[in-house]
């Protein structure tokens, strides 16, 4: 897939809609939008843009140790409704809705009240001549996770790629948003309101039409470096499914040596089903025991595995897991723009390690002590000072613990990658021999389910990313009848996805929530708000009205 595509405008809503799935009434949604901004602000929006969150099938915590993942774009996504506003040349600018660039923002949402904004150009250094441009701009962003940041974040991006330095303002806009992704699920809703509004902002600027328009992948870095604005930072995986994704297949997304996606049709037979377990893990609470440890946990681990491998490295260098099989097997090229080796290349090398990890495991490590590190064994493995230790991998995030798990991480990140090659083989062969249906399609709907049961166990009790909602939930959804369940999303809480024979879709989201206690006494649009089916999903895109 190049990243230099368009980035979808439909102006036909039997194609748009065609191109969305089948599990919701997208038109509804669609036509409902489109009245609400005309009842708010007078007018019909201009457009329409659409970012779909995401459920990632399978590699967990791996991603950050730049190895692939495969997830997929859902049908649930955000839509933003967004149109100019007419100001007249006399109105007063001191108030900010009059203002240069003014957005007045609202959301369905009943919970969530009006915010009006405006950037603001930088002042310009008092050495600068007036007849130079505007070199930046100021928009008030606070880090907390409040809707209208993730609004703000995808403007000020818009701002600072396309009005710098340049001689026209952006124009003042109204707009409205609605989101049928779950908050706080697991399924990128902040990264689908993040490609959302920086959709919307470059649509009604004219920067998706042209001989300048924007391509997909300059959407996905945009994006990318837009939702860091609100303290969340990211290896790519969720924006590049936000946008790249194509329907019936999940991304293929590689992290090394460049940010790459491929789409690998998914069998048929079988649909996804999110569920959330109802446990909703506070990031900023926990990072320090949970994701941020990991992180400091793997590319610890990682120097410690290169030396045990005679790999050498840099002294301030955090080389991740990845890197030390590539250099393990002297991977050509990387450094010089190469591609890397080929996936089967790689998933042999994956096989190869198994062995080596466990040089992991401190001396005199036991299952009861689950082969943990004290901070003083951890520094001597990584062969560093305790000082350049605390520089290098302490310094810069806060992490709580006594003892670090060295072995028991790296055992799952190499295992989890060698999951998603195998994962993504199994696609791709069925793919290429689509005369394997009946009892064939099932043996592989069920190899690609065992896959999930494993990377589940191993989330579990090797990376211990799952708690016990997550636990209960995978094993239920098993005995409800699916080929496969694991959790999604970072873990500690979210959601699950599972893999579901198509017929049995109803049923199943059925049992679940019988035996889901949480899920008690939920019914109608309330359960379906936490249970639901969904194919693979299309990317963004955007609807320009007439």
């Amino acid at each position: 897939m190049s990243a230099q595509e368009a980035i979808p405008v439909f102006t036909n809503l039997t194609d748009l809609y065609a191109s969305l799935g089948t599990s919701l009434n997208h038109a509804e949604r669609w036509n409902n939008l489109a009245e609400e901004f005309e009842k708010r602000f007078g007018k019909q929006p201009t457009y329409i843009a659409r970012a779909p969150g995401r459920v990632n099938l399978i590699g967990e915590h791996i991603d950050y140790a730049l190895f692939g993942v495969l997830p997929a774009a859902i049908e649930r996504d955000i839509l933003i409704a967004v149109a100019p506003r007419d100001v007249p040349p006399s109105s007063p600018t001191a108030e900010t809705h009059h203002a240069p660039g003014s957005v007045i923002a609202e959301n369905l949402h009943p919970k969530y009240t009006r915010q009006v904004f405006a950037p603001a150009p930088k002042a310009k250094p008092a050495n600068v001549d007036d007849e130079v441009h505007v070199e930046g701009w100021h928009l008030e962003i606070p880090q907390e996770l409040r809707w209208e940041n993730y609004v703000k974040a995808g403007y000020y991006g818009v701002l600072e790629e396309h009005f710098t330095g340049a001689a026209v303002h952006p124009i003042p806009v109204d707009l409205l948003v609605t989101g049928s992704v779950p908050a706080g699920s697991g399924l990128s809703s902040s990264a689908a309101m993040v490609v959302a509004s920086t959709l919307a902002f470059l649509a009604i600027n004219g920067k998706l039409e042209g001989a300048d328009k924007v391509a997909k992948g300059e959407l996905v870095k945009m994006s990318m470096e837009n939702e860091k604005r609100v303290g969340v930072n990211s290896g790519g995986m969720d924006q590049a499914a936000s946008v790249m994704s194509v329907p019936s297949s999940v991304l293929y997304i590689t992290f090394y040596p460049s940010l790459t996606a491929s789409p690998t049709p998914l069998p048929p037979g079988a649909v996804l089903v999110c569920a959330h377990s109802l446990k909703v893990s506070d990031k900023a609470l926990t990072a320090k025991r949970g994701y941020n440890l990991r992180v400091v946990e793997t590319l610890v681990g990682a120097r410690a595995l290169a030396r045990s491998l005679n790999i050498p490295v840099g002294t301030r260098e955090k080389i991740t897991l990845r890197e030390v099989v590539g250099r393990l097997v002297e991977e050509a090229d990387v450094g010089k723009g190469g591609a890397g080796m080929s996936a089967d290349a790689l998933a042999e090398v994956l096989e190869r390690v198994r062995g080596a990890v466990e040089a992991l495991k401190p001396p005199g490590g036991t299952e009861a002590n689950e082969f943990g590190a004290t901070l003083e064994e951890m520094v001597r493995l990584s062969g560093l000072g305790e000082a350049e230790f605390r520089e290098v991998y302490l310094s810069w995030v806060e992490v709580d613990a006594t003892h670090f798990k060295l072995y028991k991480r790296a055992k799952h990140v190499y295992s989890e990658a060698l999951r998603v090659l195998q994962f993504r083989k199994l696609c791709l062969d069925t793919a290429a021999a689509p005369a394997a249906e009946g009892a064939d399609g099932v043996a592989v709907l069920k190899q690609l389910g065992q896959l999930m049961n494993d990377s589940q166990t191993s989330c579990a009790d090797d990376f211990e990313c799952s708690c016990e909602e997550l636990d209960e939930l995978t094993r239920l959804a098993r005995e409800a009848g699916a080929y496969g369940s694991r959790l999604t999303g970072a873990g500690w809480g979210g959601c699950t996805v599972s893999l579901v024979p198509e017929a049995e879709v109803a049923s199943f989201i059925k049992k679940v929530s019988e035996t889901y206690a949480p899920y008690k006494g939920l019914e109608g649009e309330a359960l379906s708000e936490v249970i639901f089916a969904t194919r693979p999903s299309t990317g963004a895109c955007v609807y320009k009205f007439d």
